[in-house]
């Protein structure tokens, strides 16, 4: 979010053909098409917000593809700006390079926060071909929170409702593109571009660098309308499950169906695993749907632990199939050292560089630690580690600011696989305990098949529609489970807690709604009991601070 500017909201210039003044609107645009009267006293100066935007970080091939299939802004190409040359689109190079195997495949974008920054040989190349769509990543950081992403970005430039934007949050713009060249001059530092922006001479060449790219890499989309997006699904409807359409209510008999199937591949992935696959369908559906005070409810961090070698990077190549936006982070010593995960504010091009927490809704964060390794961290892997267990435990990252922090909060999904017991915070650990044979634990063939399109398609809808589901407890209900907690607590009152109290009313929660109920009833109510049951039957709880 750059600072607010000024620009010329309307003004008088002179007609070309009969000389006479005509005042203009100057609103929508970003350059003047004639000569401007300054000295006119209906020259009026407006205000309007600048956002950086970028395509939504992690987002999946299926997603994509999706969306660009259903755009109709593909219809019809405008006629107001004509290229000297056709260029493939930034979705079809995505396409092509495109691997399901997580961060292996070599990425023509930056990779570390130093490879980021970009040289001065690529800035110089920058004013000999601004037009290469293939270069644009190496000599121009676009500040994108995740490596190796490509894709547009665009200078979204606000005139009403400035107020209504939150910081990563997925919108959908309809505006007027402008990719003028005489933009570059800004880019390149032109004394006279102080004519176009008289804002731009009071900034430093780094700020115009960063806030002033040239448009044929960063177009500016001047915003008429814009919608938030409730989710980054393509099969539901945009505005979620409220429109009243046909496809946004499917029955419950159509959830259990796919509920039933879906439980059944992921039970194969999980290595025939059928509890670790549903508590897998319970995180997949979970949603931070409100929250009292600091405390996120409806969070479900998932610790999947005991697994094989090279188990988690198969099933993130599953999971990215069902989800819409994902992101495989290996918990490796370098990464943890390196990698930027915490935005932090570049004073010098007075921008915020942005960090790999900067993650839209219900993004699926993938954590591997099982790649953890032997070494220490340094103070930057130290305020990594730390960052991950704030946002697993409260659902927000706190910016960093170099003379202070500033909380964001975020709603992320996060699954972490690891060997034993994490290191980090989880609301729920399960063991998994494959049912194959061990020679198959290396390469289990049922990893390798994947549904017909059409079934992840269902899949694909059936998390979505249960993610977005309303849900209550009726006041019998609720007695019903105290009383219920209260006898439990008789019986074994060492070994049942509030904190499980807790994890069952979410297991229940994320349970009906799974199933497609909107209540709880008293079947799913047991059924979460059964199935936390099973699961702390894999693993003991681990020792109470005031135990010996």
């Amino acid at each position: 979010m750059f600072d607010p500017e000024f620009y010329t909201g309307a003004y008088e210039a002179a007609d070309p053909t009969t000389g006479a003044k005509v005042l203009r609107c100057g609103k929508y645009r970003d350059v003047t098409d004639c000569a401007v009267d300054f000295n006119s006293g209906n020259t009026l100066t407006a205000e309007r917000r600048t956002f950086y935007c970028v395509p939504i970080p992690g987002e999946n091939p299926w997603a994509k593809e999706g969306f660009a299939a259903s755009s109709r802004a593909r219809v019809a190409p405008s006629t107001s700006y004509a290229p000297t040359r056709q260029k493939r689109s930034y979705e079809e190079d995505d396409d092509d390079d495109m691997d399901t195997q997580p961060q292996t495949q070599p990425h023509t974008g930056p990779q570390s926060p130093t490879e980021a920054r970009g040289n001065g040989d690529c800035k110089r190349r920058e004013k000999a071909a601004p037009c290469g769509p293939a270069a644009a990543p190496a000599h121009l950081d676009l500040n994108f929170p995740l490596p190796g992403e490509k894709g547009p970005s665009c200078l979204l430039k606000v005139y009403e409702e400035r107020d209504g934007f939150t910081l990563n949050e997925a919108v959908e713009v309809f505006g007027i593109l402008s990719v003028s060249p005489a933009l570059g001059a800004l880019a390149d530092g032109d004394a006279s571009s102080s004519l176009l922006d008289p804002a731009g001479a009071m900034e430093t060449a780094e700020e115009q660098r960063v806030h002033s790219p040239p448009a044929s890499l960063v177009p500016r989309l001047h915003m008429l309308h814009a919608t938030p997006l409730p989710h980054g699904n393509p099969l539901l409807p945009a505005a979620g499950l409220e429109d009243g359409s046909a496809c946004s209510s499917p029955s419950p008999g159509e959830l259990s169906s796919a509920r039933a199937e879906l439980l059944s591949f992921l039970s194969g992935v999980l290595l025939g695993d059928a509890l670790a696959a549903e508590y897998l369908i319970l995180h997949l559906v979970s949603n931070v749907y409100t929250r009292r005070d600091v405390l996120p409810l409806g969070k479900f961090t998932l610790n999947l632990s005991g697994c094989p070698a090279a188990f988690p990077e198969r099933l993130y190549r599953a999971l990215r199939q069902l989800v819409p936006s994902s992101y495989y982070l290996a918990m490796t010593l370098q990464n943890m050292n390196q990698v930027r995960l915490v935005p932090t504010k570049d004073y010098g091009a007075n921008r915020l560089r942005s960090g790999a927490l900067q993650l839209a809704r219900n993004t699926s964060l993938f954590l591997d630690e099982s790649r953890l390794e032997q070494g220490q961290l340094d103070p930057t892997g130290v305020r990594n580690i730390t960052a991950l267990g704030t946002l697993i435990s409260w659902q927000k990252v706190d910016y960093d600011f170099s003379f202070h922090t500033m909380e964001f909060s975020c709603n992320v999904n996060v699954i972490i696989a690891s060997e034993g017991r994490s290191l980090l915070p989880s609301d729920c650990q399960v063991h998994l305990q494959p049912q194959v044979a061990p020679p198959l634990l290396e390469a289990p063939p049922l990893l390798e098949e994947e549904p017909p399109a059409a079934q992840l398609d269902k899949f694909r809808k059936y998390l979505g529609v249960a993610r977005l589901l309303d849900y209550s407890i009726s006041d019998d209900v609720a007695q019903a489970v105290e009383d219920d907690f209260v006898a439990m607590r008789k019986e074994a009152p060492q070994s049942v807690s509030p904190e499980d109290l807790h994890r069952m009313l979410v297991v229940a929660r994320l349970l009906s709604v799974s199933r497609g109920h909107t209540s709880l009833s008293p079947a799913d109510w047991l059924r979460a009991k059964q199935l936390e049951l099973l699961r702390r039957s894999r693993t003991p709880p681990p020792p109470r601070l005031n135990e010996p």
